[in-house]
């Protein structure tokens, strides 16, 4: 543990925004996997469960939480997924 003030609360800081970053990872692969499953089952709600993957893969590279590249690496899959199955 540091002795100093400031340093104190950079270790606080850090343990909430780790424990946030972790979460929206967490939630990231969850809506991730439900539209992998959604485009291989070839549910009617595939397309939606797609959109909605892609808007938080944008939104966790614009948070940092993924690199750009893996970004788009993972959006491209899962268009080509549901390309292939429609």
């Amino acid at each position: 543990m540091p002795n100093i003030k400031s340093a104190m609360k950079r270790v606080k800081v850090q343990k909430v925004k780790s424990e946030n970053n972790k979460a929206r990872k967490t939630n990231l692969k969850t809506v991730l996997k439900k539209a992998d499953q959604a485009v291989m089952a070839n549910a009617a709600d595939k397309d939606a469960a797609v959109k909605l993957a892609i808007k938080k893969v944008d939104q966790a590279a614009s948070k940092g939480l993924i690199h750009k590249n893996a970004a788009s690496r993972k959006k491209s899959q899962l268009a080509k997924k549901l390309n292939a199955g429609a």
